[in-house]
């Protein structure tokens, strides 16, 4: 339903145009000039720029690389805010769990897929994932080995198919459910 417009009566044209009349703009603004054609740039690397390789002796340990691990702390939050606080508390109540313990990576991914494939099939949706924390030890080998293989994939696997279409979130559990050695996994709805 649409109404009709409002036409001023012949007195309120008269008072408005009385008012109008005196008004002065308050600044006029200057139009902006458009170029017709933008210039083209030549990108060019620059030469300053330069990559600094820190110095590493044999028998010292490697420092992770930032671009290595992907930050949980930078990932946007595809859930509730206020479930995703309570959830990083240890607030919410688990539906399921699974332990990876003493797993290997290829027989840690096989058993994770399938469980949270069936979790979501049975409506769950938050799952507590055991990884443990990995060995810390001495690392005698000329290659440094990161601790904790499991909890190091776990990110990965849980956002690339077929888990990214059923994960919303996933976050470092807290400590009375694991702390770093375990996630929380936040499961979408069952379609």
């Amino acid at each position: 339903m649409s109404r009709k417009p409002r036409v001023l009566s012949p007195e309120e044209e008269r008072l408005w145009q009385h008012v109008a009349g005196g008004a002065k703009p308050l600044e006029k603004k200057r139009a902006r000039k458009i170029p017709q054609e933008l210039p083209k740039k030549r990108l060019r690397p620059n030469a300053k720029e330069t990559f600094e390789i820190p110095e590493f002796r044999v028998g010292e340990k490697a420092m992770p690389s930032p671009v290595a691990m992907p930050d949980s702390s930078r990932t946007t939050i595809r859930m509730d805010q206020r479930k995703f606080t309570r959830m990083k508390q240890g607030k919410t109540a688990l539906d399921v769990r699974i332990d990876l313990h003493g797993k290997t990576v290829a027989e840690g991914r096989a058993a994770l897929v399938s469980f949270l494939l069936n979790a979501h099939q049975k409506g769950h949706r938050t799952v507590l994932v055991i990884t443990g924390k990995g060995r810390e030890g001495n690392d005698a080998g000329p290659i440094p080995q990161r601790p904790g293989i499991l909890r190091q994939q776990l990110p990965r696997w849980v956002s690339s198919a077929p888990l990214d279409q059923i994960v919303l979130q996933h976050t470092e559990a807290h400590p009375r459910h694991g702390g770093s050695g375990a996630f929380y996994v936040y499961l979408a709805r069952r379609r």
